[in-house]
């Protein structure tokens, strides 16, 4: 088992990789060798990522890592239920995994639809679409009462923002289990942000001051 820190170190090293083989052959890094067959049974995660669903955000890529690097949990708008709690939770505890990153990203189609219901009555979606919108709403509602509510753009950088950190604070706050992962035992809840358009992850939720000294 490897700490919270080391793991957030390794992220971010995968992710700078990843940012790298986007600038052009001369600056990829070295291609990754393809896991070996059988997979070893048991699971070693470095860390636990809550995502999105969109297509564009794959976390094994993103971050520079491969088969059995990542526990990921993937749904859209990344928001916390309790399905996606226990995810958490099992990984945590089985696996020891000190690391979960709740990962949004920009340009998000699900805070885009919460936005919308939020406009103006969408009453036309189906009970399962509006259940995540449901969550979503209350991290961004306030958000349309602010000087933020006339800028669309800006409304919406700052409304993916919110929801990442409402996730990571429902994850730090509506779990005992993680609650005592967190005391005890060393667990480490971070969000963080994808950038569509330059494949950076920032980690700007929950980091402690050392490491994110450390970048």
């Amino acid at each position: 088992m490897i700490s919270a820190e080391e793991a957030l170190a390794r992220l971010r090293a995968g992710n700078r990789a990843f940012v790298a083989s986007l600038q052009g052959p001369a600056a990829a890094p070295p291609a990754r060798q393809p896991p070996r067959l059988p997979l070893p049974q048991a699971q070693e995660p470095l860390a636990i990522v809550l995502g999105c669903s969109d297509a564009r955000v794959p976390a094994e890529l993103v971050f520079g890592l491969g088969f059995g690097d990542l526990f990921v949990i993937r749904v859209a708008g990344n928001i916390v239920a309790p399905s996606q709690v226990g995810s958490v939770e099992f990984a945590a505890a089985r696996f020891g995994t000190r690391l979960a990153v709740v990962l949004g990203h920009t340009q998000c189609g699900a805070i885009a639809a919460t936005l919308e219901e939020l406009r103006q009555d969408a009453s036309h979606q189906s009970p399962n679409l509006r259940s995540i919108v449901d969550r979503i709403r209350p991290a961004i509602e306030p958000l349309l009462d602010s000087p933020l509510g006339q800028e669309p753009d800006a409304l919406a950088a700052h409304a993916v923002r919110a929801n990442i950190r409402s996730a990571a604070d429902h994850l730090r706050h509506g779990s005992e289990v993680l609650e005592r992962l967190v005391e005890r035992d060393g667990l480490l809840i971070v969000g963080a942000e994808y950038c569509l358009e330059t494949g950076v992850v920032d980690f700007f939720d929950g980091v402690p001051a050392i490491a994110a000294t450390l970048r």
